[in-house]
């Protein structure tokens, strides 16, 4: 959402005024869909919309150049935010904290994507309540090479491990290429022991069904299957929530499904367009989540995860040391080909690199090309790396210098450290 000269505009919602910057600027030019459009699609399905962030804390993810460029991470509430935007302070792992924004009602809903939020972004806490998450997230993520009736049978293993545990899933499209699963909990467990019962679905999923469904940290480790990413439960992380759009060129939406509908409703099916008549038709699937029925407990996850012993511990990360890489070392013949500022660069970088190994990349499967989004201090950076598990030892390139070296971390210190 670049800055337009057109006037801006003013509406009114609830009884408050909402000023709109820009509100023909173009945001989807493949469907058309304008600042103005935006908002008024936020507005149809609030009560939807608000299900799924409301009352929450959430991280301001600001498309300020547009859907083509990243997207630029707030943690702070804007200082001059109106009266009808609620705040709670959040205190994070490294000791610092932030004032962030929570809505609550369908004003503060179109203030957010005025802002230039595209999707929404919330913790799975509540405003009253900082330590103890309402919300177990379970996040299907698809390799490269792995098809839509793949994701489906890993959510339907998912449902299933679910139930045998007491707990209640409420699938979503992620308005990617996988598929999320929200289950609402009783807020009294912390973060660590939301996310050790999330890492325990996540291993008794892979272990239901092996080869479909993996829970392994390393990516270069799950082949062409369905990561179960349990460490979206960790405490900085925040996933985009129900009827959040997401910034693909076909306006894309993070859609709540029946069960009954998971098999046949692929994600490019549901666009702001399109999504606006399903709510219109039949309201939001997923308006029972708050239900007590639907309200569940840890302890079964939790007894399993005693039964099942520790899991494999996650990569380190400890800023500039590390430079995001981790403190382990690969098992698999990995090689890294860039590290770049935006995604687009990094695959051309990709193309390059290909382009001096034809013959290497003959032999490649489809997951054994990493493309890795990689958090930094504000916006996401991205490294490309390459498996070469499938090319003979005696052909496989050797680590060479990388087509580009973008440092995200160049500039900032840690612990008074340049």
């Amino acid at each position: 959402m670049s800055p337009s000269k057109g006037e801006a505009a003013t509406i009114e919602v609830d009884g408050h005024e909402v000023r709109i910057s820009s509100p023909d600027k173009v945001v989807f030019p493949e469907p058309g869909i304008t600042k103005l459009d935006l908002v008024r699609y936020y507005l149809a399905v609030s009560d939807g919309a608000l299900r799924g962030a409301g009352g929450r804390p959430m991280v301001l993810k600001r498309f300020v150049k547009g859907i083509g460029a990243e997207a630029f991470f707030q943690k702070r509430v804007p200082e001059n935010h109106p009266d009808f935007v609620d705040t709670a302070t959040l205190h994070y792992a490294r000791g610092t904290s932030a004032e962030q924004a929570v809505i609550r009602n369908p004003a503060a809903l179109a203030w957010v994507v005025n802002l230039g939020c595209l999707d929404l972004n919330p913790h799975p806490v509540r405003a009253e309540d900082l330590d103890h998450p309402d919300e177990l997230r379970v996040d299907l993520d698809p390799m490269p090479g792995v098809e839509w009736s793949q994701i489906v049978d890993v959510a339907f293993v998912a449902r299933e491990v679910l139930e045998d545990h007491g707990l209640v899933g409420w699938p979503k499209t992620s308005g990617s290429r996988g598929l999320h699963i929200n289950v609402r909990i009783e807020p009294r467990w912390d973060f660590r022991e939301v996310r050790l019962a999330a890492e325990t679905l996540a291993r008794e999923v892979e272990n239901r069904a092996p080869g479909m469904a993996s829970a392994r940290w390393w990516k270069e480790e799950r082949g062409e299957s369905v990561f179960v990413d349990f460490n979206q439960n960790a405490k900085d992380r925040t996933v985009a929530s129900a009827y959040s759009v997401r910034p693909l060129p076909d306006a894309r939406v993070s859609t709540p499904l029946d069960w009954a509908e998971v098999r046949g409703s692929h994600p490019e099916r549901f666009t702001v367009p399109t999504v606006l008549e399903r709510y219109a038709e039949r309201g939001d699937a997923a308006s029972g989540i708050d239900e007590p029925g639907a309200v569940g407990s840890l302890d079964g996850l939790l007894r399993l995860a005693e039964e099942l012993g520790p899991a494999e511990k996650p990569p380190r990360s400890d800023g500039a040391g590390s430079r995001g890489t981790g403190g382990r070392a690969s098992s698999m013949p990995l090689i890294e080909v860039a590290r770049t500022k935006t995604k687009p660069e990094a695959l051309d970088a990709l193309e390059r690199w290909k382009a001096k190994h034809p013959e290497v990349v003959e032999r490649l499967h489809p997951a054994d090309v990493l493309v890795d989004g990689m958090r930094g201090s504000s916006s996401l950076w991205y490294r490309i790396r390459v498996n070469l598990q499938h090319v003979p030892e005696g052909e496989r390139p050797e680590q060479g210098e990388l087509e580009a070296d973008y440092d995200p971390w160049q500039g900032r210190t840690w612990s008074g450290r340049p």
